[in-house]
């Protein structure tokens, strides 16, 4: 969590609320960290960190977007922005289906 606050301190975002959502709570057996977090300027961010060595394709943009309807009914919020956090190879096909779908996609995390 704290590499989760520098980074976003870094980008000038800084947040009054972190709450971690473990992806069993969401009936997932993905390995992904799911973060629900509130800004100072009240802005609802749905954040998951992607950690892996295989290529980030199409199929895991929408077992992403699955995913994050699942937190929204969870929480029972709708999450103003989205973003995901990757540090592995990422499918230019994945990135636009995205970021068509109002996603903010971060290549540069860790």
């Amino acid at each position: 969590m704290k590499k989760l606050t520098t980074y976003y301190t870094n980008k000038n975002i800084l947040f009054k609320d972190i709450k971690q959502v473990l992806p069993k709570e969401l009936d997932s057996r993905k390995k992904i960290d799911i973060y629900a977090a509130t800004s100072v300027d009240s802005n609802f961010h749905a954040i998951f960190i992607v950690d892996s060595k295989s290529r980030f394709i199409r199929k895991s943009a929408n077992d992403l977007m699955e995913l994050c309807e699942k937190l929204a009914s969870h929480l029972d919020h709708n999450f103003k922005k989205k973003e995901l956090l990757i540090s592995s190879p990422l499918c230019s096909k994945a990135k636009e289906y995205l970021k068509q779908n109002n996603w903010s996609v971060r290549v540069d995390f860790m």
